[in-house]
This record gives C-alpha cells, sequence and structure tokens, in this order.
C-alpha cells in the first residue's frame, strides 16, 4: 500500500487529509463525496480518530488516535482504475483493460492457428499462463512483521470505519475474505462486509449464492469450525479479484496472476490452515463458528439503502497480524456513483469474452452503476433471427451471477453506444418500444434486493428494443393540463414530468395514502392513454427530472410481478415506497442519507471545496 500510495502521488492522483476526521461518519462522508467529483481523487487519511462519547454526551469525548492512515476511493476514477489495471506491479504487456479482455478472448478461441506467427503468438499467450498459480512464500512475510494474540487481539484498534448514522456498528467493507472447502481442494477470495462485533469477533455477511458460503455448509454439516483469514491492503487488484465472478471453485487468485503477468505469493496465516498474500498490510485470522449467529446490520449497502438486521455466523478472531506500518484499505457503498462503478466496469469488460462462450449472439453489454448492477442491463445483440433477442434473454436470466440481473433491454448491433450515450440510447429504445415489446418471467435475484415479497426470487423483464422504429400518434400536452387531468382521478399525485420523446413517458410524483397507486390504472388509462403508454409513478420527494437519481429509484424499488399493470397499449409501473396496501409485507429500507451535521463539521474544516447544494441534490446526498 505504501508503494502504491507513492505510485498514486506520482500520477497525482491522491489528497492528503492531515485533519483529524472521526472514523465514524466524518472519514466516510467526506470519501463519499469525493468520489462523486468528476475530478476525484484517491484520499489518504493521516490522522483517523474515533470520538468516544463519555456520559452519551457530546460535550464530554474521549478521543481514541490509530496510527494506522486509512486509505479511500482508489478505484474511484476510470484513470486510476486503468493504473491499478495494467501499469501499477505489471510484469504483462496489457496496456489496457481491454487488451486483458482480447488475451482472454483469444485463449477462448478453440481454433487452430494458421501459419507460423500465429502458431507463435499462440505459444507466446500459452506460456503466459504459467503466472496464473500461487506460490508459497518461503521465510516470514512482511504481513506478519507484528503478530497480536489471546488478549493483545482487539478489534477496535484498528480504524474500522462506520459510513452512515444507522449502522448497526462499524465494518470492515474492503476486505479480501479468504476460505477452503472442507476438503481443501479449492480456495476463494470474496469480497464480504464484516461487522466488529464485540474486541475479538467479527459477523460474516456472506450471501447464499457464494462460494463462501456453499464452503460454510460443508464444515456445517461435519460439525467443524471453518477457517476464514480476512486480508486487507497490498496490490489492489487482490480486492478487485475478490470481487470477479469466477466460475464456481476456481481461486480468484489466478486472475491476478494472469492480469499482473506474475504469480502471486501466498503466505501460511499463523492460527488457522490458510494462505493469503504475502505482501497484505494488515491480516485478521480465525474460525466460524457453525452453529453460532448473532444479529448483523443494519448497513446502508451498495443499492444505497439500508440492509435489515439478520442472522449471520460469528467468527472468533485467533490473531492479527500486519506490517511494521501498515495502511488500512476502506471504501464506500451507498448511492451511486461510487468505487464500484469502475471496479463494475473493468468486470464486465475482462468477462466479456466469457460470457459470449454462453451468449452466442451477445454483441456487448453495459451496467449502468445506478441501475445497481444487477437492477439493470443493456445488452447489443446480433438480430438474425425472430424473437433471438428472447433467446438472449433467458440465456441471461439463468446464466452464473447474470441470473441475479432484474431488468434487461436489448437493442440491435445498429444501436448507439450503450456505454455513455445515455439521452441518445434512450431516445433509440423508445423510439422501438411499446406494451408489446415488455416481456415477464421469475427467477432468482440477489439477496440484497428489498423491492421482492420472498427472499431472493423476484420478477424479471426483457425488453425488446431490437426491432425496427415503431409509428407513434400521441396527442400533445404540457405538464400543467396533464398534471389537473391526473389529480382529477388520483388527488396522491403531486406532480408530473413528461420525458419529452415522441413516444412520452410520464413521470408521477405520488403522496400515497391507503391505498395502491396501481387501483387508478383503469380509470388513468381510459382518460388519457391518448397522451403516453408509460406512466411511472415514484414517491413525491424525488426530482423528477433527475433522470440519473429516477433510474436508480426505480430499478431499486420494484419487483416486476407486482408493480408493472399493462392494460392494452398503457403499462404503468409503481415504483413507490411499498407498504402493506401493495401486498408488502416487509419493512421497506431507508436509503443512505448523509448526516447534515457531519457535513457541517467537514465544511468548517474547509474540506468540502466545490461541493454545493445543488451537487447534494444532483446525487440525493442529504
Amino acid at each position: 500500500m505504501r508503494s502504491f500510495i507513492k505510485f498514486l502521488e506520482s500520477h497525482n492522483e491522491i489528497k492528503v487529509i492531515e485533519e483529524p476526521l472521526d472514523i465514524e461518519l466524518e472519514i466516510p462522508h467526506l470519501a463519499y463525496l469525493e468520489v462523486k467529483k468528476e475530478d476525484s481523487k484517491a484520499l489518504l487519511f493521516t490522522n483517523p480518530i474515533h470520538k468516544n462519547k463519555i456520559d452519551n454526551t457530546e460535550s464530554k469525548l474521549n478521543i481514541q488516535t490509530f496510527n494506522i492512515p486509512v486509505l479511500m476511493n482508489i478505484f474511484g476514477s476510470q484513470r486510476r482504475l486503468n493504473l491499478i489495471a495494467t501499469h501499477y506491479n505489471c510484469s504483462s504487456n496489457f496496456n489496457s483493460i481491454e487488451s486483458i479482455a482480447d488475451s482472454i478472448k483469444s485463449l477462448l478461441k478453440p481454433s487452430i492457428p494458421q501459419g507460423f506467427k500465429a502458431k507463435f503468438n499462440k505459444l507466446k499467450e500459452f506460456w503466459s499462463m504459467r503466472s496464473v498459480f500461487p506460490k508459497t512464500y518461503k521465510g516470514t512475510p512482511e504481513c506478519q512483521s507484528k503478530v497480536l494474540l489471546d488478549d493483545n487481539i482487539d478489534l477496535f484498534s484498528l480504524p474500522i470505519l462506520k459510513t452512515w448514522e444507522e449502522d448497526g456498528g462499524r465494518f470492515i467493507t474492503m476486505g479480501q475474505v479468504y476460505t477452503r472447502s472442507l476438503d481443501g481442494e479449492a480456495n476463494n477470495v470474496g469480497m464480504y462486509r464484516l461487522q466488529v462485533h464485540s474486541k475479538n469477533e467479527l459477523l460474516m455477511h456472506w450471501q447464499i449464492h457464494k462460494d463462501a458460503t456453499h464452503f460454510f455448509h460443508e464444515y456445517k454439516r461435519a460439525n467443524k469450525p471453518m477457517p476464514v483469514s480476512i486480508a486487507i491492503g497490498g496490490d489492489p487488484l487482490y480486492i478487485w479479484c475478490a470481487q470477479a465472478p469466477m466460475p464456481p471453485r476456481m481461486f480468484e487468485l489466478m486472475l491476478y496472476g494472469f492480469i499482473r503477468g506474475k504469480n502471486p505469493y501466498l503466505a501460511k496465516c499463523i492460527s488457522n490452515e490458510l494462505s493469503v498474500p504475502n505482501d497484505c498490510d494488515i491480516v485478521i485470522e480465525g474460525y466460524v463458528d457453525v452453529n453460532n449467529v448473532a444479529p448483523e446490520g443494519k448497513f446502508g449497502d451498495h443499492t444505497g439503502f439500508y440492509t435489515p438486521v439478520e442472522p449471520y455466523p460469528i467468527m472468533r478472531v485467533h490473531a492479527i497480524t500486519m506490517k511494521n506500518n501498515p495502511i488500512f484499505l476502506a471504501t464506500v457503498v451507498g448511492k451511486p456513483p461510487l468505487e464500484d462503478k469502475y471496479m463494475g466496469y473493468m468486470t464486465g469488460r475482462v468477462f466479456l469474452p466469457l460470457l459470449k462462450t454462453s451468449a452466442h449472439s451477445l454483441i456487448d453489454y453495459a451496467m449502468p452503476e445506478n441501475g445497481v448492477f444487477h437492477n439493470l442491463i443493456i445488452a447489443k445483440v446480433e438480430n438474425n433471427y425472430p424473437a433471438q433477442s428472447l433467446q438472449m434473454m433467458h440465456t441471461f436470466f439463468g446464466v452464473g451471477q447474470m441470473s441475479f440481473v432484474k431488468h434487461a433491454i436489448f437493442v440491435s448491433e445498429n444501436a448507439p453506444n450503450i456505454h455513455n450515450d445515455y439521452e441518445i440510447l434512450c431516445n433509440h429504445i423508445l423510439d422501438r418500444i411499446s406494451t408489446k415489446q415488455l416481456f415477464v418471467t421469475m427467477g432468482n435475484c440477489d439477496a440484497l434486493d428489498h423491492a421482492c415479497n420472498d427472499y431472493a426470487v423476484s420478477g424479471k423483464i426483457g425488453i425488446d428494443a431490437s426491432g425496427e422504429k415503431l409509428t407513434f400518434s400521441f396527442e400533445t400536452i404540457d405538464e400543467h393540463s396533464l398534471l389537473r387531468k391526473l389529480k382529477n382521478i388520483s388527488n396522491e399525485i403531486e406532480s408530473i414530468h413528461i420525458y419529452p420523446h415522441k413516444n412520452p413517458i410520464v413521470i408521477c410524483g405520488v403522496k400515497k395514502c391507503n391505498i395502491s397507486i396501481l387501483s387508478y390504472a383503469e380509470n388513468i388509462y381510459d382518460a388519457l392513454r391518448q397522451y403516453a403508454s408509460f406512466f411511472v409513478f415514484v414517491d413525491d420527494n424525488n426530482i423528477l427530472s433527475n433522470y440519473y437519481m429516477l433510474i436508480w429509484r426505480v430499478v431499486n424499488s420494484i419487483d416486476i410481478t407486482r408493480d408493472l399493470k399493462i392494460i392494452d397499449t398503457c403499462a404503468f409501473l409503481d415504483a413507490t415506497a411499498k407498504t402493506i396496501v401493495d401486498g408488502y409485507n416487509k419493512e421497506w429500507p431507508k436509503d443512505t442519507l448523509c448526516s447534515k451535521n457531519v457535513l457541517d463539521i467537514l465544511n468548517e474544516k474547509n474540506l468540502l471545496n466545490g461541493i454545493d447544494e445543488k451537487f447534494y441534490k444532483k446525487f440525493g446526498i442529504l
């Protein structure tokens, strides 16, 4: 991490914050705002503190200081992502993320190369694969320069952050979680949040679909404690590999070796049989008790909403090891855009060739960060025969982690750029869809999804915009007049915005009462179908013309089998917060909002330069 910090300094990609800031809210709030700026930098907090209240009053504080700096936002821009992927600590010849994908594509080609040069290049590619296999580090690794055991173990001595006011505690957010199958034949590293439960206990939030959970069930059936080690820091590419959607039981660090062009070196842990990269800064070792759980959460998650309190396994810490001068690496999750925007982009590019082996008609795909990745995908597909896009829809909804996707839009090879020209792309899509191009099914979804009625099971929709332009003949009406007509049908509709297109979308801000807004759909259809075929309802505290945050709100807040009503030529979509009147029997979660008091403190310290009310509204900060 320290060599990486020097690397960032040499590229003017880091800011050092020497002002003492609290690990609870202050540091993560500043990082949360910084990554949303167009010229964002990585942040190094050299003086993290914690203000412990005495007698639960603000006037009496015990200030805890940490001698471990906190590093954040290392993936927080496209430039830093490219530097990490292809320039830092590299022995390979990759010069871009696309070149990594091209190399994987070439390796996946089944054809025999023709000619001496082609065969020589293919042999070079296969020879480069020698670096994918981890090697054992000999001697005492840097990450074990300092060893804490027994009574010296204290997780509260580490600058572990609390990001949001309603978080259940302090969470490790950028830990590489190393596990192994019971038979020892499969290794895994994942990126899961870990809540500090006590000075020597963590709560393991691994989700039902993950490899680590499958391993956990193996140990549970055998009634044996499960070894787990959490590594923090080291080469930044480790943590990207930890979230990569590798095939089951394939060790993610093989991907590290492939990209870096050199073998990862793993050091044996001192208290369990696992191994971790020798150059990590901090390692937390222990065992998960397979028969003991505790309440974990709440936690403001990457969806931008709090996930609820639920029981998760307890990991008992047997050792903490670290370098002599470690750096604590952390990230912030919440409303987009954040670091996962850039990490997800690299994941999409690198794994596109592998996905194409299952989805043969796929040309390209994009997972916009304001669609929270698994909630929205845009796919460019070949359009050579009838229903080819529907074939692709079923492929997407059934393959690997892509099966978590809830809403998929399919466009043809003639569509505009699907990665950044969103206004042009949106108009292209609206030119080609009506209610006849909407296809609804059911399937699994991410375990963190809060909109579904049933845990990890949700409706899914495929929108086929791969055809030719359609003809529309809607009557023109101004927003004021249409709002008046809508209020005659439902007083709950407080405001509207019409997305300007010949196939317009009417977005309605709703103040819900004790009735489902979709109960008005038939009356709206009867009276207003001549003005639009798409009506979207959101809570009235949203800015209806802020399309970026509106898409985030809509795709997070719907289970399409419950919230979509189609009446002939009109589609009505309820993206409001759900209650029992909508058939939703859980507590609807709050979305993540910054503390105004904390922002005032940061502003008084002159740390919020360039951030104003317009910025707050643009990204739904408060």
